[in-house]
């Protein structure tokens, strides 16, 4: 019994032994077995990292290249609306001559035509197919046999403004006349009666900047002397100096500098000059942001004053600067009543000239004419110019100076890039195209004759000494005074 016992115990002993191991086979088996797992689980975690980062890195430099893409694409459309608008300004000229017959009748010579006012609509032809549709719609004709028209994913916004519509900021730049126009449309602007609360009143650096200063700051930032110009139309001549300049600027607390005394760069550039602060540049200088052929001031353009495509408030300050005594200068309601006719005329007009030259402003101004019976009705009375002959010197019927804003849009995937091209394009010295077409004997651009065996057989092109001299003739589209990518 005592021998079955011990064998007994024997046997449990070496079983408990084997279940020992097993237990510990089984743990290790089984600790080894978390760490192979937590070991593929680490390196998972960082194959998904790598792998997002990679995703990450190659979706960046992806839509980096279809940003690009799309840019490059906006901005050539862009370019190509501002090729597209200087044709088309200088395709006025024959225009004008086409409908000279119709005003040769009336005996009257035939007006500049505001082709740029339209500039959407003509162009149309060239844009989206929203802008196909439209032009096809007013003019009734079937673009489906024309070649090469439209835009394909993309379009352009284009607005073409007439610089000479704008009161030019940069004559002050110019001679001791230029610096007197300048004085006298200036003040004829701001000189309104109810302007004055906003002379009265302190800017950032505490002073009160008035009429006088604020106008002979806006000459004498531009002008290249030292002396003080004098705005007092009352006392304005050809030598009108009111001393020295001062250094008002050089005086300001916070970042002091001097007058540039050189022509405005740009027309932000006013918003350095002594009284020109934001009230100042909303009512005076850009009314309206979201328009700028409501702008009144400018640093481009001819000097003289475009009576047709001028804006309400530009043709007040030209008017009160040929006569500021007038009672349309000095009366608050005769004022109101001027600018409710010149805007209610453009409406009416719809963009059409109403002057052929400017004796005829001057006509209507003072009452005669076939316009000043008109605003005589209306209650407006007539202007007495302190001098016609020089007033006429101040406008024309005209324009050679205009700005061209081309926005390019090209649609993407759940987005839009734009960039915008402006450029300012002066055509004074532009020749028409009808001129170019008959002095070359083809029209620019046209493709030109194949050469023939004879000629291809030369052994090297000559080279034309004169080339250099016909790249710096002045282009039927203008001269590209400024140009910038945005």
């Amino acid at each position: 019994m005592s021998r079955m016992t011990r064998m007994d115990r024997v046997k449990k002993k070496t079983g408990a032994s084997r279940t020992k191991g097993m237990a510990a086979r089984r743990r290790r088996r089984d600790r080894e077995g978390g760490i192979a797992l937590i070991m593929v689980m680490g390196a998972i975690a960082v194959l998904t990292v790598m792998l997002a980062e990679f995703q990450d890195d190659t979706s960046a430099e992806a839509a980096s290249a279809v940003a690009g893409k799309d840019g490059l694409q906006a901005e050539y459309m862009a370019r190509s609306a501002v090729n597209l608008a200087r044709l088309l300004i200088a395709t006025e000229p024959t225009i004008r001559t086409a409908i000279a017959p119709i005003f040769a009748f009336m005996k009257k010579a035939p007006p500049q035509i505001p082709v740029w006012e339209f500039s959407d609509r003509i162009l149309g032809v060239f844009n989206d197919e929203d802008a196909n549709e439209e032009f096809r719609k007013n003019l009734h004709v079937d673009l489906s046999t024309g070649k090469n028209l439209g835009i394909k994913g993309g379009r352009f916004e284009l607005a073409i403004v007439d610089e000479d519509s704008k009161i030019n900021a940069n004559l002050g730049a110019s001679n001791d006349i230029a610096h007197i126009r300048l004085a006298k449309e200036i003040m004829g602007i701001i000189g309104r009666p109810e302007y004055d609360p906003l002379f009265s009143q302190k800017d950032g650096a505490g002073q009160i900047s008035d009429r006088y200063s604020t106008c002979a700051a806006m000459i004498d930032w531009s002008d290249m002397d030292e002396q003080a110009f004098n705005c007092d139309t009352t006392q304005i001549t050809s030598a009108s100096s009111s001393g020295v300049e001062d250094a008002w600027y050089q005086l300001l607390p916070i970042k002091p500098y001097r007058r540039k005394n050189a022509p405005y760069d740009s027309l932000e550039e006013l918003h350095m000059v002594r009284g020109v602060n934001d009230d100042f540049w909303a009512t005076f200088v850009d009314p309206d942001p979201t328009n700028p052929k409501k702008r009144v001031v400018t640093v481009w353009g001819q000097g003289a004053i475009n009576v047709n495509t001028a804006p309400a408030q530009v043709l007040y300050g030209v008017v009160c600067a040929g006569a500021p005594l007038s009672e349309i200068c000095t009366d608050v309601a005769q004022a109101g009543l001027f600018i409710m006719g010149v805007t209610m005329a453009h409406g009416i007009t719809m963009g059409a000239p109403l002057f052929g030259s400017p004796t005829d402003f001057i006509n209507t101004m003072t009452g005669k004419g076939q316009l000043g019976p008109l605003l005589a009705a209306m209650g407006m009375k007539p202007v007495k110019f302190q001098s016609q002959s020089e007033f006429a010197k101040s406008i024309t019927t005209e324009s050679k100076m205009f700005s061209i804003s081309a926005v390019g849009v090209k649609k993407g995937y759940r987005r839009e890039t734009r960039v915008q091209v402006n450029a300012v394009v002066d055509f004074r010295t532009a020749p028409s195209i009808t001129a170019t077409a008959s002095a070359s004997g083809s029209v620019p651009g046209a493709p030109t004759a194949a050469p023939s065996a004879s000629s291809s057989s030369s052994s090297a092109p000559k080279v034309d000494p004169n080339g250099i001299a016909a790249a710096l003739q002045p282009s039927t589209g203008g001269q590209v005074l400024y140009y910038r990518v945005e």
